[in-house]
């Protein structure tokens, strides 16, 4: 092959995939990084330090990590995967079924550690509910407390099937099941209660 001929190759090779293909180690340290949940923008740069003539892209790793995490999960759907990972790491789960069916409307997760954390400062939680951040769409409902120094902890979690009422109810409703006490309830967000929050579930101020 002559070097005109040579020089073309590389020119038409210019951005393709080929050129970023992951070899063994860079996809066994991608791997490692998705389970410690780095950002693919991080990977590439590590990546991009490790060798400075890789040429992965951060649409490859994005690839590499739906590859790695569908390998992982195997023969089991997403809820099935959820569910045993959570086992796995010993958390404490609620969920409860659409009404006359064997779907998942809502699922609860807490650490037991989280739990004890809750009861040693239950005078703050902070509630949030980020949307459309996963594939069906559902809101994710985070709980954070926070301890005597100001550091923020988090309580629990919960998929919830909608932005409704009753959902964010059922919610409540296992956080108040991890307090050790009903006294402990008092002061709950400066003042008001987990029950009046109840009450006024539907009032986005909370």
């Amino acid at each position: 092959m002559s070097d005109a001929q040579s020089y073309k190759l590389d020119k038409d090779l210019v951005g393709h995939d080929i050129l970023g293909r992951l070899k063994d180690d860079e996809r066994k340290f991608v791997n490692d990084m998705t389970e410690y949940n780095m950002t693919p923008r991080y990977v590439v740069s590590a990546l991009k330090d490790k060798d400075p003539k890789n040429l992965t892209s951060i649409t490859q790793i994005y690839r590499a990590r739906a590859t790695y995490r569908l390998g992982k999960r195997g023969a089991m759907t997403e809820m099935q995967m959820l569910l045993s990972l959570i086992h796995q790491e010993k958390y404490m789960c609620w969920s409860r079924n659409k009404e006359n069916s064997y779907i998942v409307a809502d699922i609860f997760w807490t650490h037991p550690d989280s739990v004890k954390l809750l009861n040693m400062f239950p005078q703050v939680l902070i509630f949030d509910c980020t949307y459309k951040i996963n594939r069906y769409r559902l809101p994710l409902l985070e709980i954070v407390g926070v301890t005597s120094t100001k550091l923020t902890f988090s309580v629990a979690f919960a998929y919830l099937e909608h932005e409704r009422e009753k959902n964010f109810t059922w919610a409540l409703q296992k956080l108040k099941e991890l307090f050790y006490s009903e006294k402990l309830l008092s002061n709950v967000l400066g003042g008001v209660g987990i029950l009046e929050i109840e009450e006024h579930v539907d009032d986005k101020s909370w």
